[in-house]
Parts: C-alpha cells; structure tokens; sequence
C-alpha cells in the first residue's frame, strides 16, 4: 500500500514551483497547518534562544523569514476560499483562523522576542543600514508595538482574546454574506416579465436557468446578473424586489444575519485600538497611511463633497425630470429606479449603450489589449502554461517575461462567477516576491480573480465597458505584485501603505478614456472589425456621465467607514440606523426602510479596509495627477512607465511612499496640494 502523502508539505516538482492545486485535497490543509505552526514557532525559539547577541540578521531578518511553510500554505489556501470554496472548505476555515491568530499573536507577544528586536532598534543609527533594511528594521519594531508587545501581562492575554475573536468574527461576516447572497434566485417564467431586457440579458439568464436544469430565466444577485437587470428591467416591482435583496444580505434576522457580527466587530476594534493607546479604531489604523489622521481624511471627503454634490443634485433633478417625463406620471425616484432611468438618459443623450459596445469588448480581445498595454508601456509579455495546476478549470496560468527575456512572475487569471465564489473583483498573491537567504530573487505568483459576464451556448464572454475597467484596475494591482523587486516579502508588492495601493490600480483605469487605446482595444469578436470612431469618442464623453452622483456614493461610503471606526463608545445601537445616519450628508435618493449596506460591506469588516476606504477617493485625486504626467509626455511614454515602474511600482513597500512619488511627480503628494492643484481647494 502506498503512503498518503500530503502535497501541502512536501518539495513542489511543477512549472516555477507553482502550488500543486490538482493534488490538494481539503483534507490536506488542517494537517499541514498543524505542521507549518509548529515550524514557525521552533524558529522563534531559535532566534530567543541564540546566544549571540540580538542583530540586524539574526533576529530581525530571520524574523522576517519565519513560518515560510506557514506562508506557503496560507497562500494556497486563502486564494482558493475565496475563490472556490464550498461547506467543508468554510468549515476548515472557521477551525484554522483562531489558530492562526494565535500564531502570530505567539510571535509578537514574546516578551523575549521583543527584547532582542528593541536591543537592535535601539542601535539603528549605528548600524548602517541601507533604506529597504531600515524599512524593515521599523516596521518590524512598530508591529510589536501595534501588535501588543509593550501591553502589561493583563493587556497582553484581553489582546489575545480580542484579536482571536475579531479574527473569526471577520470570517463569519463574509461567510454569511456569501451564503446569503447565493441562496436568492429570482425566476422568471413569461416574456412580460423581461420587458427591456436586452437579448444577451435574457440569453445569459436563460443560461443560467438551463444550468440548473429547469426552463425560463434567472436572475441572482451576482454583478454580471444584477447589474444589468436593474438598468434595463422595465418591470419596476422586479427591480424594487432585486434592490431590497440586495440591501438585505446579512440583515433579514435568520441564521445568516450579520448585524450582531457588525456590532462586534466594531467594538472589538474599538477595545483593541483603546489597550494601544488610541482614543477610536481609527486613530489607529490611519497612523499607518499616508492621511495620517482622520482630520485629513474628513477634509479630504467634505472637501470632495462640497466640489461634486452641487453637481451630482443637477444630475439628480435631469434624471428625475427624464423619469416624469417617460412615464407620464409624478413619480418619486427611488434608488431600484436610478440605474434604469439614467441609463435610458444617457442612451437618449449619447446613442450608445452596453448592448451595443458588448460585441466590441469580448474577453478575449480585452485580455489582448489589457496585455498589451503593459507590453507597450513596459515591455512585458504573457504566456500561457496549460502545465500549470490550478484550482478550477476556468483559472487559466501566464508566464510574464521582462522586456529583455527575464522571468517576472506567474500570473493566474479567474473571471466568471461561480457557486462559492465571493463577489467583486481582486488581486491577491499566492506567493509574494523576495531575495531569499543566498540573494536569489524568487518571483511572485499572482492572481486577479473577476466577476464577469459569462459565455453562453451562442456567445463569447462579451464585457461592459464598466467590466473592462475593473479589469484594467485589478491589472494594475498585478502590476505592482508582478514587478515587486524588494529584498523582504513583508515589503513586496502591494504592502504598501492601504492609501497608496490604490494608485497602481486607478492609474490603469485612465487609459480607457484615451481613444488611442480604446480605439485598438474594441474589435468586433465576429467581424473583426473596430469600434466606430464615433463610437470612441462617444465612450469617452459618456465617461463623466453622472461623475457627481457616483463621487457622492463613494464619498458616501467613506463616510460611512469612518463613522464606524470613530466610534469612542462601544456600540449596541440599531445597525440600519447608524449606518443611514452616517452617510445622510452625501445620500441623495430617499431612504428605504429595512436595509442595510454594512451587513454586506465586506471591505470594511473582512477585507482590511476598515478606516481606509476612503482611499480609493485619495488614490483617484493621486492617480489623475500621476497620469497627467503621461499626457503631457505620451500615453505611452516608456520614459514615464519606466520611472513609474523603478519608484513606485517595484519600490512602492520599500521606502515611504510620499517620498517616492515626490520624486517620480516632482510635486508635493499632500492631500492640501494634490486637492488644490486639482481645483478642489
């Protein structure tokens, strides 16, 4: 009889040492997590208990270096829980997520520990180091800090308690967002009910009817799903209906209610950030971004709002005025009715619309034009390996080379939604970039995981013009983990402070409104042909169409965050209400009763955006300046790719950031300069 051999723990004989996902059993993860937290703490005991005394290589290096299996693993198996997960995997998760907590919390509440990390910090200005080691020299220094390791032995176990719970409580959110995003099914069964609902609509629905064996159409809460139903579904009930699912995940009061976790969850932070020293969660978390404090932050968001809610009440009222105006009737717009009437307004002031651009933007030719781009502006090149395992058959796997031939990284690509799948758009790394002890450079495995449209019996994938740019902003982020060139993988890549890691990302959405790309982008995936050129400019007009109203939302939401993580006293209030409260000053369509956007709002209580979502309103006002610098210089200026490359793209975790883009701008990157040089100050 053979030996069962778990895969997880043994030397990975594939292409670049990929994970072996077709060997992976969910068996095999529990086992060798036991195995890779065991390992992790022999090395620390190693680094305690060196004779020699505490420095820069032996303990803050080989801190850094420890629980490389553990890393490994959680590489694999975070990527595929998100991506592929199913009972048994969540359930796996649930057990393992407090041990690893656990874990770390082993590491950096080692009073010994820290006492060799404080003995070298304390002689950092003698020790010579160069920028990336000092880097890492501080950071390693302030995660104890921040972790407990200065708390007093009472503190130091309610930190323990604290972060273990918070750890499960984060999981159990998306967990239960998930589940119940996935149980609703709206099923249609007349052609009344699909009134303007163009063919690919039906079609995809149809689809989606036939793969669960039964006939007529349905409709889930999936974007690709959801979206286009409540921009053309002329039946105003169904897009009521649809809405109200949608702003009810997790806030029904069944076994999958999130409002308790929510609750929890903010107040925890709030426990944990008071043991450090901190007056609320977010005076903690924005002492690690660029805005440093949450006076900046809120400068920033009533800065954006004074500028942009003015303008998005006139889109409102042209809106409203179209809604009267096609029904014949006073109606009060409601937020199921926003999509669909701006929609048709738009269409009535552009003459172009989704249905017509989809043939022009079919995933393949996309992929070949996102791809292209970095090729044209970096140099680089993909290759698909068939012989590298994956997950599910839809993930397929790239060799990306450098300009001069050099291997840079593996990139994994997942685009279509599926059972067990989180929504949204991500990037991840399933192993991050770093020098290992001989100074070898290990390359990075990447991922960029999408929601997309799928294929149908008779089409092609064929895109939204929305659907192309989430694919150009989750490149980006590949980017910055494909040209990570750091010595430390807690440095590489996107490890960057949460303000900053948007830039690479926003950066890349640019592009499309040039119709010097666009124009070599669209191809018609039967004929061949491009997109009319009327067209192209068309695309881009359309572009700014309601930017006020969708600066508000986003501002909204940052609002939102921020008033979760300001909280001073712990919270046991009504969540639905807070939450409406919170984001009020930029809400513009009326409140509806009994739902709730928390409960569902992933990034902010699983997804590590808490007090920073703010960010992604930073890193536009940041990314527009960044890529004025390639309009006055070219749009596909290597000159200017290059240096955006060298400074932030591979360097980007290695020094601080404002440092960094000050020198690629040669401007002030301050919130103050960047909003007045934008006209918003």
């Amino acid at each position: 009889m053979g030996i069962n051999r778990n895969p997880l723990l043994e030397s990975w004989n594939t292409p670049f040492n990929t994970p072996p996902f077709d060997r992976i059993q969910t068996a095999d993860y529990e086992p060798a997590f036991e195995v890779a937290i065991r390992e992790q703490q022999e090395a620390i005991a190693r680094i305690v208990q060196n004779p020699a005394a505490p420095d820069f290589a032996n303990t803050i290096v080989a801190i850094e270096r420890s629980g490389e299996l553990l890393e490994r693993i959680c590489g694999v198996f975070f990527n595929v829980l998100n991506a592929a997960a199913d009972d048994e995997l969540m359930a796996v998760s649930e057990r393992i997520s407090p041990k690893l907590t656990a874990c770390t919390n082993d590491v950096y509440l080692n009073n010994e520990l820290f006492e060799r990390v404080q003995a070298v910090y304390a002689m950092r200005d003698q020790l010579e180091l160069d920028v990336e080691d000092r880097k890492l020299l501080d950071e390693t220094y302030r995660a104890f800090q921040e972790r407990g390791a200065t708390l007093s032995a009472a503190d130091k176990d309610t930190y323990r308690a604290l972060s273990e719970e918070l750890s499960l409580l984060s999981l159990r959110f998306e967990q239960n967002a998930l589940r119940d995003k996935q149980r609703f099914e709206l099923w249609l069964d007349s052609d009344d009910q699909l009134a303007g609902l163009p063919a690919s609509i039906r079609e995809a629905a149809a689809h989606r009817a036939k793969e669960k064996g039964r006939t007529g159409w349905l409709f889930t809460l999936d974007a690709p799903s959801y979206v286009p139903f409540m921009r053309y579904a002329d039946s105003r009930p169904l897009r009521e209906r649809m809405y109200r699912a949608y702003l009810q995940i997790g806030c029904k009061g069944d076994e999958f209610d999130n409002q308790e976790i929510v609750r929890r969850i903010v107040n925890v932070r709030l426990q944990l950030a008071n043991l450090l020293g901190f007056p609320d969660y977010a005076a903690f978390a924005l002492s690690r971004k660029m805005a440093k404090d949450e006076a900046h932050v809120y400068r920033l968001l009533n800065d954006l709002l004074a500028a942009y809610k003015p303008v998005a009440m006139d889109e409102l009222r042209a809106v409203q005025d179209f809604a009267v105006e096609q029904t014949h009737a006073p109606i009060e717009l409601m937020p199921w009715d926003w999509s669909y009437f701006s929609e048709q307004l738009k269409d009535s002031r552009f003459q172009i619309n989704d249905e017509m651009t989809r043939p022009y933007f079919s995933l393949e030719n996309v992929q070949r034009g996102v791809f292209g781009l970095a090729t044209r502006l970096y140099g680089i090149t993909f290759q698909v390996n068939s012989r590298i395992p994956v997950y599910h058959p839809e993930v397929q796997a790239y060799e990306v080379y450098d300009a001069d031939g050099t291997f840079l990284a593996i990139l994994y690509t997942d685009f279509f939604p599926r059972q067990g799948k989180q929504s949204g758009a991500w990037m991840n790394s399933v192993k991050p970039q770093y020098r290992d002890a001989k100074g070898l450079d290990s390359r990075p495995q990447v991922i960029v995981v999408m929601n997309f449209t799928r294929p149908t019996d008779t089409k092609p994938s064929l895109l939204t013009y929305d659907e192309v740019e989430t694919f150009l902003h989750e490149f980006g982020h590949a980017l910055h983990g494909i040209f990570a060139a750091g010595r430390y993988a807690s440095l590489s890549g996107t490890n960057v402070y949460q303000d900053f890691v948007e830039l690479p990302s926003q950066l890349m959405e640019n592009w499309l409104r040039q119709p010097e790309f666009l124009d070599g982008l669209a191809v018609h995936y039967e004929t061949g042909e491009r997109i009319p050129a009327d067209w192209v400019q068309k695309l881009v007009d359309v572009s700014n169409f309601n930017v006020g109203y969708a600066c508000c939302r986003q501002v909204s939401f940052g609002l939102l965050d921020m008033a979760w993580h300001t909280l001073k006293e712990p919270f046991e209030g009504n969540v639905p209400a807070f939450e409406k409260a919170a984001w009020k000053p930029a809400v513009l369509l009326p409140d509806v009763s009994d739902t709730c956007m928390s409960t569902n709002f992933s990034h902010l209580f699983a997804n590590g955006y808490a007090a920073g979502y703010y960010g992604y309103k930073w890193a536009e006002v940041l990314d527009a300046d960044a890529f004025s610098l390639f309009l006055e210089r070219g749009i596909f200026s290597r000159e200017v790719a290059r240096s955006f490359r060298e400074l932030i793209l591979s360097k980007g975790g290695t020094e601080d950031p404002a440092e960094l883009y000050r020198r690629f701008r040669g401007k002030d990157p301050s919130i103050d300069a960047l909003l007045k040089r934008n006209g918003l100050r």
